[in-house]
């Protein structure tokens, strides 16, 4: 979720009541601390909660050291990414390519727990591949190294995002340990969430993939794991909600960044706006994208209901 998950985002889905938001992954080279990049992916806010900020590596020094770095800045909760597939980061031999070798896992897991005070969690992934799963003997190296939490991605790194999570793995995970696990993997909808929950015995559940475009889904899961309302936002109001996400993206980014990244973000919404029409979808997202002025960004998300006079639909995410 590395470009997406930055703090507009993370603030926008606590305040549409998401129990946690984590920030984009941020590497232990300390060459880059100081770079805008890693500046702005680093910043908090009081809107933020409890503050829990994700770090990439794969040398037990550099992490314990950005670990301290960022506790010292602020930071929660220190979160060790080792669920990442993408080629840049495993190329590296960091994020998901570490469940390779468990003994730099325990390595990483103890410089990090032995240097902050700070809880430290981690997010994995089940294994390098099919025939490779090792996420059971992940989580007890991290129980063991004194990690208080962990998430699981079903799927392996070699899977990427393909094909269906599995959640029997997860289980086993959450057998095989004392800490809170949360699953994670293909939570787009309340039942989805339920159903995980009651195959897994997971603590929780964490969401990815499923808020881009619906920052609302976060919350709406919480709200419905609580007994609580489970309707989702009118239409007239996710556009608005989106529209405020814009708008906090020029704050943040300035216009001439802030109207180019807002093109992803609105673009997904714009898929599930026009879910099964994915020619229409296609046509209004080519028109925004040639907007390069926030203010006509804004006009032509103001106008989406009304696109080939088609009757918009509400994004449900209860099934």
């Amino acid at each position: 979720m590395a470009g997406v998950t930055d703090r507009p985002f993370r603030e926008l889905c606590l305040d549409l009541g998401a129990a946690m938001a984590v920030s984009e992954m941020i590497s232990d080279d300390p060459e880059l601390a100081q770079s805008r990049k890693t500046r702005l992916r680093r910043e908090h806010s009081p809107r933020a909660a409890l503050r829990s900020v994700q770090i990439v590596g794969n040398d037990p020094e550099r992490m314990a050291a950005a670990a301290l770095r960022n506790a010292k800045d602020g930071a929660d909760i220190i979160d060790i990414n080792m669920g990442c597939p993408a080629k840049k980061v495993c190329k590296k031999a960091a994020g998901s390519a570490l469940l390779g070798d468990e003994a730099l896992v325990t390595a990483i897991l103890e410089a990090v727990v032995s240097t902050v005070s700070v809880p430290v969690t981690l997010k994995i992934r089940t294994g390098l591949d099919r025939s490779r799963r090792n996420g059971v003997r992940i989580a007890k190296i991290a129980e063991d190294a004194g990690v208080q939490m962990l998430a699981v991605h079903g799927r392996t790194r070699a899977d990427k995002f393909a094909g269906d999570a599995e959640y029997h793995t997860i289980e086993q995970i959450v057998d095989a340990v004392t800490i809170p696990v949360l699953a994670n993997g293909d939570i787009n909808s309340i039942t989805r969430a339920r159903r995980v929950l009651e195959t897994t015995g997971a603590a929780g559940v964490m969401i990815g993939r499923g808020a881009q475009g619906q920052p609302w889904l976060p919350g709406m899961i919480a709200r419905a794991l609580r007994g609580q309302s489970t309707a989702a936002p009118s239409p007239e109001t996710q556009v608005q909600i989106i529209q405020g996400h814009l708008l906090e993206l020029i704050a943040f980014y300035g216009e001439f960044m802030g109207t180019k990244i807002a093109r992803k973000h609105v673009g997904w919404f714009a898929d599930g706006w026009f879910t099964n029409e994915p020619t229409t979808a296609r046509r209004w997202k080519q028109q925004f994208n040639r907007l390069d002025h926030y203010k006509d960004q804004l006009e032509h998300l103001a106008h989406i209901q009304h696109f080939n006079h088609r009757t918009p639909r509400i994004i449900s995410l209860a099934a």
